[in-house]
């Protein structure tokens, strides 16, 4: 009996602070699923950023935020492998996760910001996590990007520019440049409403509005 090939599977690795996961994450999210026929992106909350300043909110707390907001979202996964693998988060620790889960049997795309982007030369392991994944770059619809999308580092003589918005690398690893919604939510200022005991309504989802209020989270210590 003749078997049939395993379909291969398209999956987004979402990381961050998600501190908190707000409606601008979701929706960037949701856009670039859309865009790049992904079967699932995976939100992956950073246990400590190796860039950032320790996070407000404790990992398990910014894990269950995510948690509920992802709820009901069949192509939204969250995975705490950076929580439960402590210290600092690298990207290429996780990327090596993925890899070796799903057994070379999925395409991988990483998922950052643009602003992120022009430090990735600066990333522990750069450029060796290009040959095993490959990235979606996000700008805002309307922001100025760098002209023209480049490569940052060393990195950038290796690839093949296909067109205005893909490099392809050696490999066959792409780097995608997208555009996606320009909604103004930032996690800093919904924090700092938080602190002030001002409304965060319609910037995060209800069950991560009463989370954060329930468990006070972002609050002076009275």
């Amino acid at each position: 009996m003749e078997t049939e090939t395993p379909v291969r599977q398209r999956i987004g690795l979402f990381g961050g602070t998600f501190n908190p996961v707000h409606i601008g994450h979701l929706r960037c999210a949701e856009e670039i699923r859309e865009q790049f026929a992904l079967d699932r992106i995976v939100f992956l909350p950073a246990f400590m950023p190796p860039h950032k300043r320790e996070p407000a909110a404790a990992p398990h707390h910014r894990c269950e935020m995510v948690r509920l907001a992802i709820a009901g979202n069949p192509g939204f996964e969250l995975s705490d492998i950076e929580i439960r693998r402590e210290g600092n988060s690298y990207s290429y620790d996780t990327i090596e996760h993925f890899r070796a889960r799903e057994a070379c049997e999925s395409d991988l795309f990483f998922i950052i910001g643009s602003d992120a982007f022009r430090d990735v030369h600066t990333w522990r392991r750069y450029p060796d996590f290009f040959e095993h994944c490959g990235f979606i770059v996000m700008s805002r619809a309307g922001s100025c990007p760098p002209a023209p999308m480049a490569i940052p580092g060393s990195a950038d003589r290796m690839f093949v520019r296909l067109d205005e918005n893909t490099c392809q690398h050696p490999c066959g690893t792409l780097v995608c440049f997208a555009r996606v919604s320009a909604l103004d939510i930032s996690s800093t200022d919904i924090r700092a409403r938080a602190a002030a005991g001002r409304t965060i309504s319609y910037l995060v989802t209800p069950p991560v509005e009463r989370y954060i209020l329930e468990n006070r989270l972002y609050r002076e210590p009275v």
